[in-house]
């Protein structure tokens, strides 16, 4: 007998969605209101905002809104129509492009719609069945999913661990000689749940030994590391050596879209391959050139990362100061490990933004280890000292009744329906 589809889906909402009744508009789908910053309102009430990935603060930045209001009254939000090979395609596409790649001191770069779709074709687009993948255990969700597609061997290495990645090259070489096919190394400049920076160097390394090649997901470093904020690879004088780079729209450049950047012979061969982008419609004008103004502002204003990591420092070292544990992140993304159940860990995140007008990202099991609860925060430009001074204050607050069971006992009252 055939089963309803649809009866697994009812029957299992998998692992987030079964929380949906008790987390949804709250927890999760927050909704957020006022103009994007540091100070927002949720639920109707003001609120210290460290949950946004606008680490240059140019959501809001005068210039920005101004080129992107021109360009919408300009074109409206329709144009271009169609994808860039058919009739999509414009100068403002390709002058985004050129400026791009020189600044990640790349031969070329590419226009990508968004982010996560346009890693997902990139890895698809960068191998066959012969070809082996080698990546970390800890890779975003979308370069999870573009390995996913790949129909041939894959091999993932702990987190960040030298040793492990080079049993896994000697797995992949062994596999690859026998097959005829080539190796596709995959990580990230920065892992953006722990803040640590990929071990680009020691990859790099690798090379001479191994023939490999190697794709960087940047989207945390790009605007934020390196003298120019070329991202991790030039922070770790090893931009030359990244065969395909990539990175977002979504963060430092406080918009949609995304670019990969490479020799100009591999890009030539990622236009005409790149499914996402073949067949899907061109972005937009506002994004595009909006995305030249921000490109512009992020090249010639360096006050902007100088400000970030005045506030990164500054909230970094007030938390180790104060004994809290944020583990070894040597990026912008801020991570505070707490001890704690889940339903601890709800009562907490409501007391600080109800009762300390604190909003930040909450991470528990499954995504991490039970017992464990992660606090996420992003320092941005647009935040002050005296935002970082309250932040602090509230957390040793929370910490202390985290400590003195004040929430579990909370928790234990409110029957908070959660398995810990």
């Amino acid at each position: 007998m055939v089963k309803d589809l649809f009866e697994r889906i009812q029957n299992n909402k998998g692992p987030l969605g079964k929380w949906a009744s008790q987390a949804e508009g709250y927890f999760v789908f927050p909704k957020l209101e006022g103009e994007l910053g540091p100070r927002m309102q949720f639920g109707g009430k003001d609120i210290l905002n460290w949950s946004l990935n606008d680490y240059l603060g140019l959501a809001n930045h005068p210039e920005v809104r101004k080129a992107d209001t021109e360009a919408a009254a300009q074109y409206g939000a329709a144009y271009p129509m169609g994808a860039r090979m058919m009739s999509g395609h414009t100068k403002y596409h390709e002058q985004l492009e050129n400026e791009l790649a020189d600044f990640v001191m790349k031969e070329s770069a590419y226009l990508l719609n968004f982010g996560y779709q346009g890693m997902v074709s990139i890895i698809d687009a960068l191998v066959t069945k012969n070809d082996v993948i080698v990546y970390d255990v800890d890779a975003h969700a979308c370069i999870i999913d573009g390995v996913r597609l790949h129909m041939g061997k894959r091999f993932t290495y702990r987190h960040n661990d030298i040793e492990s990645m080079e049993k896994n090259l000697q797995r992949a070489t062994k596999l690859a000689e026998e097959n005829g096919g080539g190796i596709l190394f995959i990580t990230e400049g920065v892992f953006g749940m722990r803040g640590q920076q990929g071990k680009l160097k020691e990859i790099v390394a690798m090379k001479e030994k191994y023939n490999f090649r190697l794709l960087v997901d940047d989207a945390h470093g790009f605007g934020t590391l390196g003298k120019t904020g070329a991202g991790a690879g030039e922070e770790q004088g090893v931009q030359d050596d990244i065969d395909v780079y990539f990175s977002t729209f979504a963060k430092s450049m406080a918009n949609i879209g995304a670019f990969v950047a490479a020799d100009k012979d591999i890009i030539d061969y990622l236009k005409y391959n790149l499914r996402s982008q073949m067949f899907a419609k061109a972005l937009p004008m506002i994004q595009t050139i909006g995305s030249l103004k921000r490109l512009e502002l992020l090249r010639n204003s360096s006050e902007l990362k100088d400000k970030l990591w005045v506030n990164v420092d500054a909230l970094q070292s007030g938390l180790r100061s104060r004994n809290f544990n944020i583990g070894d992140t040597n990026t912008c993304v801020t991570p505070v490990y707490l001890e704690g159940s889940v339903p601890e860990a709800m009562v907490m995140v409501n007391d600080l933004r109800e009762n300390y007008g604190i909003f930040l990202s909450i991470v528990i099991y499954p995504v991490i280890p039970k017992g464990i609860i992660l606090l996420r925060m992003i320092p941005t430009a647009s935040h002050t000292l005296s935002d970082i001074d309250e932040t602090l204050v509230a957390f040793e607050a929370i910490r202390e009744k985290l400590e003195n069971g004040t929430y579990k006992e909370i928790a234990n009252r409110t029957k908070v329906d959660l398995d810990a």
